[in-house]
């Protein structure tokens, strides 16, 4: 389709066009290689996408030791929104990509297959001096009162407006920010509560400033890290692998 002044975008049916052709060209390069080498060891690309907030939780270790064990393969990591790892996934850009999938995200399920890793529990971050500190667990009710800090990204945002609203409450939402370090920094700070999944090993910020990790006394919906697929996409012997060296 062409737009005046703006180039050209494809057509669904060209989208998929596009990635079932890069499908085959990954399959071309696959089978030119085997034709060199016979052995057993894995050769090619891997381009990965993953969730802003897990990437640093996550890939590091991952990759290093996929990379340890096949050392003739190039793994490219991006890191991105929701919405733009999945549509690197449906324009062929990604081979696999690890995000987060709740129940109340249903968008393009149809057409991605979605092998859970990992079930996560929101829980409450707060400072410890603040007043609710002491709490062993905390209701949404008793949260709504005090200022909360967004994790501002989807689906993130959604997720987390949602745990309140499937309680009929709306949270005192006082400040908003993209980044999971920086949220954590607020909440550290004394500027407020938080509510996140993605949760780091050490209960600091990056200023030294202590955070306190507290459940969640509602029932409440987890959260899925998931390693997603486009359905249609024909995998190549490495993206075989990797798969099973995640899924392991």
């Amino acid at each position: 389709i062409r737009h005046h002044a703006q180039g050209v975008t494809l057509t669904s049916a060209g989208q998929d066009l596009l990635s079932r052709s890069r499908s085959l060209l990954v399959h071309a390069k696959e089978l030119e290689v085997s034709t060199i080498d016979l052995s057993e060891k894995l050769h090619g690309r891997l381009n990965i996408g993953c969730f802003n907030t897990l990437a640093p939780m996550y890939m590091p270790s991952l990759i290093t030791k996929f990379l340890k064990a096949n050392d003739e393969v190039d793994v490219r990591l991006h890191e991105g929104t929701q919405l733009d790892l999945i549509s690197g996934l449906k324009d062929g850009r990604y081979d696999f990509v690890f995000m987060y999938h709740v129940d109340s995200t249903h968008a393009f399920d149809l057409e991605l297959d979605h092998m859970t890793l990992l079930y996560q529990m929101p829980k409450i971050f707060i400072s410890p001096n603040h007043i609710l500190a002491s709490s062993k667990k905390i209701s949404l009710k008793k949260l709504i009162t005090y200022p909360m800090i967004l994790l501002d990204i989807e689906p993130s945002r959604e997720y987390f407006l949602g745990l309140f609203r499937k309680h009929n409450l709306k949270p005192w939402v006082y400040y908003r920010s993209p980044s999971l370090e920086t949220v954590r920094g607020f909440v550290a700070s004394g500027m407020g509560y938080s509510i996140l999944i993605t949760q780091p090993k050490t209960n600091y910020d990056y200023n030294g400033y202590p955070i306190k990790v507290i459940n969640i006394s509602d029932d409440v919906e987890p959260g899925n890290i998931t390693l997603s697929k486009l359905i249609n996409r024909r995998q190549s012997r490495l993206m075989e692998a990797f798969q099973k060296f995640t899924i392991n």
